[in-house]
Parts: C-alpha cells; structure tokens; sequence
C-alpha cells in the first residue's frame, strides 16, 4: 500500500503540464499502467481525482481484466488500452488493440497513441479537454465549446505547419448543385453531389445541405430523410482548398455555429438515415454519427484526421461521436487519426447496420 501512495505523489507531479516559454507542453502524453492499482482501491479513488483534473493526454494501459478497483480511473482517464475487448465493467471506456488497424499488440497500440500526440501536442490535449467538457454538455454548449476551441487552433502553429505542407490551393471550380433534394411522398432524399471531390465538405456544399435540411426540419409532413453522397465515397472531410482562407477567427466561429447542417441532423435525428459508403472522413463521420440510423456499405471507413493537422473536428464530431461510441474511443479516433473499417464501426455502434 505504501508504494501505491507514493506512486500516487508522483503521478501529481506527472500530471502537472509543463508548457516552455513558448507554450509547447513538454508531457503532453501521461501513460498510466492500470494493473499495478487494482488491489489498492482508495488509492485507484484518490488517482482518479487527480487524473480527472489533468490537462495532459492521460492513456491506462490494463494487460488483465477490468475490475472494480479500477473503474474509477478507466473512467477518469482519456482513454485506456487493452488486449481485448471487455463486455463487462467499463464497456466503451476501453480501446481493445485488437480493434484497431493492424492489430498491433499494447505496445505498439502506445507507440501509435504517443507518435500521434508528440507531433500534434496542443490539438491533442486540446482534443482531450473538449471531449471532457461535451460529455458533460447539451449538443448547444458542447458544439458552443468545439467551435471555439477549432477557431482559436485554426490561429496556432501546428495547424500553420500543416497547411506548409499541403501547398497551393488548386482552386476548382464549384459544381452548380452540389447537394440534389427529391421527394417522393413524405419521404426526402438528399445526395452529397460532388462526385468528383468526394463530395468535400466545400462551404457551397455546407450551404446546399443546410437548406435541404431546414425544409425537412420545417415541413412536419416529411416523415423521413435519407442523406447519401454520389461517386465513390459519402464524404471526404473538409474541402482542402478552403483550410486556411478564414482570416478573421470570431467570424469563423460564429459560422460554425450559425451554418451547421449538423444543428440541424442532430433535431430531427429520429427520422434521418444516412447510406455511408467508401470515405467518411472528417464531416462524413461527424456528420453520419448524428443520424438516427446509419447504414454502412462494406467498403466504408470512418476517419478522423483533424488532430494530426492541428485542429480538433469542426463538424460537430467532438457531440455525435462520443455519444454513439463513448468518448474514450472518440478519443482514440481522434488523436491517432485512425481509419475505422465498417465492420469495427458496428462493432463499436459508430454504425447500425451493414448493407
């Protein structure tokens, strides 16, 4: 007992982010090995508070079974990694490795966690901080939280290193309906109609969708909508040529919170179906998420690559994820950058249905 206590004084000072004189936090990642606390219950209790409070990224690592002793700090930390998955205690708090791509042992699961956190260390706390504060909120305060943290990241570093390197924008031009809308009966059916680009989440495409939905929202007559997305893939993610073109970070963040289709999917929820195919990546999984249903082809995968850019998810991501998958799995989503098959997004409840 008395070498838990102390090991309890060291994980204080562990936890204890420390920034340089130019904001760069030296211990952005804290790795907590969760077996050594399992006989030491009040300990565990007392570790629990304090990796609660923390501002580093905090990741258990459990090689035997999730007990009891244990569930306060499974529950407290960021996420935790395990062989294989648990049906029992803790649920959608653990990330089995054995879920994730490639199937990497608990080791190597670490290294991925950690390589994705050192090259992106304030979006990654920042990440970590903003899925606490939404699981905690209503879809208003928690998307009120997810803009303000993406607009002020759009004016950091990290992001500024990331857009370097993608280079000069190529500037296409817009489709002219980048959204089609039929209906048939009380049934509605809106298609993401930028083939060409994988229907990229463009700011004209936003717009068209928004106003798809807001007649679905307004017309008590329409029963059902169904969202798809036309060509190869449901939704790249944010049009690439439009990151980096906000100037004024206020502006961007009332945009994000005033011209959000995702506001709107989340309302009528009950009565949205999406047919997720190929990519869904950035505001095609964040989106999705917010249906009452979602179908995904077998060829779908769900992406999450905002983090390894220097930002957070913009779409709403950082709400409907975490309630369709919990947010310790949101979180391994979001921080690694992770491609998610279809068969683990069912398995995880990130989908409802194959087919």
């Amino acid at each position: 007992m008395t070498d838990v206590t102390a090991e309890t004084g060291v994980l204080a000072a562990q936890l204890s982010l420390d920034l340089s004189f130019d904001g760069v936090p030296a211990n952005p990642l804290v790795v907590l090995p969760l077996d050594s606390w399992r006989d030491a219950p009040a300990a565990a209790a007392d570790a629990a508070r304090l990796v609660a409070g923390a501002l580093p990224v905090t990741v258990g690592v459990l090689a035997g079974p999730a007990t009891p002793s244990l569930e306060p700090l499974i529950e407290a930390a960021t996420l935790t990694l395990t062989p294989a998955a648990d049906s029992g205690l803790s649920g959608r708090a653990l990330v089995p490795a054995g879920d994730i791509p490639g199937s990497p042992d608990l080791a190597g699961a670490m290294a991925r966690l950690r390589a994705a956190v050192e090259r992106s260390p304030r979006a990654a706390i920042t990440c970590g901080q903003l899925l606490r504060q939404t699981a905690g909120l209503d879809a208003a305060g928690g998307l009120a939280a997810e803009a303000a943290a993406y607009s002020l990241l759009l004016g950091g570093p990290e992001f500024a290193r990331w857009l370097a390197s993608r280079g000069e924008p190529r500037g296409r031009a817009p489709v002219p309906s980048p959204v089609l809308v039929s209906r048939d009966g009380d049934r509605l059916s809106i298609t993401l109609n930028e083939p060409g680009r994988r229907n990229a989440f463009s700011a004209g495409l936003r717009e068209a969708l928004l106003d798809a939905l807001l007649v679905a929202e307004a017309d008590s007559s329409v029963s059902s909508v169904t969202l798809r997305g036309a060509g190869p893939a449901f939704c790249s993610g944010g049009d690439l040529d439009e990151f980096g073109t906000a100037k004024d970070l206020v502006a961007a963040y009332l945009v994000r919170l005033s011209r959000a289709p995702w506001r709107v999917i989340d309302r009528i929820a009950p009565k949205v179906r999406v047919y997720a195919h190929g990519a869904c990546v950035g505001a095609g999984t964040e989106l999705a998420a917010y249906a009452g249903t979602v179908i995904a082809a077998p060829d779908a995968f769900f992406e999450l690559p905002e983090v390894r850019m220097g930002l957070v998810p913009g779409a709403g991501g950082s709400v409907s994820v975490p309630r369709r998958i919990g947010r310790w799995r949101a979180a391994w989503l979001m921080l690694t950058g992770d491609r998610l098959p279809a068969a683990t997004a069912l398995r995880w409840g990130l989908a409802d249905e194959i087919g």
